[in-house]
């Protein structure tokens, strides 16, 4: 069992004795039984650093709920964000790595669970039943930033929102956890930019906006109209 991590800026990990094994379904449906047992947890709060550029990787962290992004320090001093993790694990590129290559920041309250490196490689390398289901979870997260990329390349914000449809929303409803301020940022638009566009596809009945809160994260489902006219009337 992992007691307990290192004391790392926000990160001081509850004793697996004191948890409740409420392991996501994510986690229940890639790791064994005995990583399972192994997990560690605890709330993060915003502005909270679980581990920074530089120091040495020792535990694979999975993000329940909230937002964590990651950041790469250049060397002007520049701040570039690599990735925003909402629900996933964070900084995979590092299992094999020396030292982490970007700062993993809080930027809303939520949740997560830790697990030491050691047995993680060790149950890759001994249970192939494992291995695959690890790489089939990274394919994933590859097609997920190939369409990001895609998404970037196309011209016209509303286009843009469509294309995020297409590709993470689910029956017609996209789900925003997070500031459209932040949605804006994913989308590579500017928020003004954002603002008029959703006005405008509302304006037209193209979509339907709902506020709803989530793990008391303020957030907002999208509905495409035209497969929901029935269900948000």
């Amino acid at each position: 069992m992992v007691s307990h991590l290192p004391s790392q800026p926000g990160l001081a990990l509850t004793s697996p004795e004191l948890m409740s094994p409420d392991w996501p379904a994510p986690l229940t449906q890639l790791l064994p039984k005995e990583l399972l047992e192994q997990l560690s947890h605890r709330p993060i709060l915003r502005t909270q650093t679980l581990f920074r550029q530089g120091s040495k990787p020792r535990y694979m962290y999975f993000i329940a709920h909230g937002e964590v992004v990651l950041e790469r320090h250049g060397p002007e001093g520049e701040n570039a964000v690599v990735q925003r993790v909402r629900q996933g694990f964070l900084a995979e590129a590092s299992l094999d790595a020396r030292t982490y290559h970007c700062d993993a920041r809080v930027t809303a309250d939520g949740a997560a669970w830790a697990l030491a490196l050691s047995p993680l490689q060790q149950a890759l390398q001994q249970d192939s039943a494992f291995a695959q289901r690890w790489i089939g979870m990274l394919a994933a997260q590859i097609r997920q930033a190939r369409a990001r990329c895609e998404r970037l390349t196309l011209k016209g914000v509303e286009a843009r929102i469509w294309h995020m449809f297409d590709t993470e929303g689910r029956q017609g409803k996209l789900y925003i956890s997070s500031s459209l301020k932040q949605f804006a940022a994913d989308l590579g638009v500017t928020h003004e930019a954002l603002y008029r566009a959703l006005g405008r596809m509302e304006r037209e009945g193209h979509i339907v906006r709902r506020q709803v809160r989530a793990h008391a994260i303020a957030a907002i489902e999208i509905y495409d109209h035209r497969c929901h006219a029935s269900a948000v009337n």
